[in-house]
């Protein structure tokens, strides 16, 4: 038993879907490309922050070291002297 009053109304409603979907595929793929790539780039810039960061406590810990590597050859220097 075959529904002939709904078939060409559904069938009329699933092509126009199926042309709304793949008119809008391109869109929404390149709007995706879009926030993947501004994602990407938010965590390089995080990571590029953070890195510098952690660089900079290692050179400020080194300095601190190596002044106070002077110090200690420097106090020797006076007190032999």
């Amino acid at each position: 038993m075959a529904f002939t009053t709904a078939d060409t109304p559904i069938s009329d409603a699933v092509s126009q879907v199926d042309a709304i979907v793949l008119g809008l595929a391109p869109a929404i793929a390149m709007g995706e490309l879009y926030i993947a790539t501004s994602q990407a780039l938010a965590n390089a810039a995080a990571n590029a922050t953070h890195n510098q960061q952690q660089n900079y406590l290692i050179a400020e810990a080194a300095t601190k070291t190596g002044v106070a590597l002077l110090d200690k050859v420097g106090s020797k220097i006076a007190a032999a002297a």
